[in-house]
């Protein structure tokens, strides 16, 4: 999994007392350490295995940072990964998440002053063309992907719907390019460009 987002999202129940919103917790479910309700359903847990996990964008200041380093496979924040450029990271994704990862994005890794429609808007974020460039160059090794947090009571006008749908497109364009299979005579999108 190569989870991009504005928080770590690894708050729970053994760092936290505060554990009441899976929005903040969801990545610490994902890998096993979360209540068994949350963590394991149907006894399926972990759904990732932590080593093989990739986090990317949490600003400096996220609590669980230390804790996230510790135990996935790879973690940058977004200033680490506005300094280091996608083309830089991908080799590392690669070598950590492996081929056929899900991507999992949460657009509050957007700075506020690019998406504020979101619940938790953080200063120090990405800018949409720095997403747009990372989503491109993570997009082709992914079976498949999720885009959450949007908020569009936030976003009367739509203007910031535009940005996400922006994103999407151009980011996600080329997604599992590089891993998924083709029935034999389907053509697909990048394939017509």
């Amino acid at each position: 999994m190569v989870h991009v987002d504005g928080h770590t999202d690894f708050r729970h129940p053994g760092n936290s007392q505060r554990c009441a919103s899976v929005a903040g917790e969801d990545l610490a479910a994902a890998v096993g350490m979360h209540w068994p309700a949350i963590a394991d359903i149907d006894g399926m847990g972990p759904y990732f295995t932590p080593s093989r996990v990739v986090h990317i964008g949490h600003r400096d200041d996220d609590e669980e940072a230390e804790e996230a380093h510790r135990s996935l496979g790879l973690v940058i924040s977004a200033g680490g990964a506005i300094t280091t450029g996608p083309a830089s990271m991908v080799s590392q994704v690669s070598e950590v998440a492996g081929e056929g990862y899900w991507l999992q994005v949460d657009v509050d890794v957007l700075d506020p002053t690019v998406m504020p429609a979101v619940d938790s808007p953080d200063p120090g974020g990405l800018d949409a063309e720095q997403l747009i460039e990372l989503l491109d160059h993570l997009a082709p090794q992914a079976i498949g992907a999720s885009v959450t947090v949007f908020d569009p009571d936030l976003d009367p006008d739509g203007q910031y719907a535009r940005v996400v749908t922006d994103v999407i497109a151009k980011g996600l364009h080329r997604l599992g390019r590089d891993v998924l299979p083709l029935a034999e005579g389907h053509r697909t999108s990048w394939e017509l460009e």
